[in-house]
């Protein structure tokens, strides 16, 4: 297969092109009894799941254009490449976080893998209501792992350097994110949407001065901190689940940037969720309970982060940063406590800001999520969503006085009983 041009899958093609893979033969059996279906929901990529008469695999192929919008705006195949890369160093740093990889064809730009069952994304369990043990957790510990081990906290030099000239090519994808994300929700970009309802509300956050210059500040340090490998796109889209196990997807927005953007991204999508769960009731306060489980993840992924981030500070910082022959083997523990307490705090301070920049993209650009779009009452939607938006605005503008993760969940719900159209 890689001997021909790049040909996108189809359910029809997909056995004779991947047939003879040894790996799908042993895990799924003979190509002769595939089923496959093409089952991709995201804004850029086929997906496929294969079924056969050993079991099941995922194949995931990039598109030479961005899928949502189409032909008009192209794309490179390389990103698979990127996402290959990124799930075997998840794997790991932070083992059975990922889902195993079994297969990379970098000139057909796919990736096969091992298909989750009976896993379903987060996103749509958390629209029907659903709630998963242990949640939060293992999502800050998922951020405190892959997040430290792929920085120079952890990394020998060379390894973390090669890492990031290498992941430094994802170019164009993160151009995606550094428009999309940063600059196109502050001004009517092309391809911004909006709910109707919206619109005083917009004005106003398009017309704040204030708001805008930390949106840029944000997008100075999304370009300029490469600190780390991040999974650059961790959503609830992201995410799959049992009622008990948790597993991340979708890397391939990967490249080096600050600690506090995987995180921040990540608890923005816990925070829209709780928001828009009014618009998901069958009778008024229906969904109060679920509102508060969401919450109650928030705080859960900011203090797993913590106490496992500084766990891997304590046992596990062998890189150039803050060596221990400054501080422990000096007998000056305290001295590396507060060096960690410092690094943290600014990665609170971080995390804030990308949180409610992401809460904004999400609801004025071009990439929606399901949390507010499946709100048919468009008021409903619009009452739902201005509240995201306001928590976004304080969230941004505050972040230097916002003190613990307790009153980002307070403000929360102050702001879920308030109009702010």
């Amino acid at each position: 297969m890689t001997g021909q041009g790049y040909v996108a899958l189809t359910p029809d093609s997909l056995p004779g092109r991947l047939g003879a893979l040894s790996v799908l033969r042993d895990r799924v059996g003979p190509a002769e009894g595939w089923q496959v279906r093409e089952v991709g929901d995201g804004n850029l990529n086929l997906v496929f799941i294969i079924t056969g008469s050993a079991g099941q695999a995922v194949v995931k192929q990039a598109l030479p254009y961005v899928r949502l919008v189409g032909e008009s705006w192209p794309l490179p195949l390389k990103r698979s490449f990127f996402e290959y890369n990124a799930l075997i160093r998840q794997e790991a740093r932070d083992p059975g976080s990922v889902p195993a990889v079994w297969h990379f064809d970098e000139a057909q730009a796919i990736v096969v893998m091992e298909f989750l069952t009976p896993h379903v994304i987060l996103r749509q369990a958390l629209i029907e209501g659903r709630q998963v043990e242990g949640l939060g957790r293992r999502l800050g510990e998922f951020c405190a792992r892959t997040l430290f081990r792929g920085s120079d906290l952890a990394m020998p030099a060379a390894e973390r350097k090669a890492d990031l000239a290498l992941f430094a090519g994802n170019v164009e994808l993160c151009d995606i994110t550094e428009n999309l994300v940063f600059s196109d929700p502050y001004f009517a970009a092309p391809m911004n949407r909006h709910t109707p309802g919206l619109d005083g509300i917009v004005a106003r956050l398009r017309s704040d001065l204030s708001l805008k210059v930390a949106a840029q500040h944000l997008k100075m340090a999304f370009t300029a901190r490469a600190e780390t490998m991040l999974h650059g796109d961790l959503h609830t889209g992201s995410i799959m689940v049992t009622d008990t196990e948790t597993r991340v997807i979708d890397p391939e927005f990967a490249t080096y940037g600050p600690m506090g953007f995987d995180v921040g991204m990540l608890i923005a999508n816990f925070l829209m969720a709780h928001f828009s769960q009014p618009g998901h009731e069958t009778a008024p306060g229906a969904r109060a309970g679920q509102q508060e489980w969401l919450l109650s993840v928030v705080e859960t992924i900011w203090r797993s982060f913590v106490a496992e981030f500084s766990h891997l500070w304590r046992t596990e910082r062998r890189g150039i940063l803050y060596q221990a022959s400054l501080y422990e083997d000096q007998g000056d523990g305290l001295a590396a406590e507060q060096a960690l307490a410092d690094l943290v705090g600014r990665i609170w301070v971080d995390t804030l800001g990308f949180c409610g920049v992401e809460m904004h993209r999400r609801i004025l650009g071009l990439a929606h999520n399901a949390d507010f779009e499946r709100i048919a009452d468009e008021g409903l939607r619009a009452a739902c969503e201005a509240r995201a938006l306001a928590m976004g605005r304080q969230l941004m503008l505050g972040a230097g006085a916002i003190r613990g993760i307790g009153a980002v969940t307070a403000m929360a719900r102050r702001m879920n009983k308030e109009d702010h159209l």
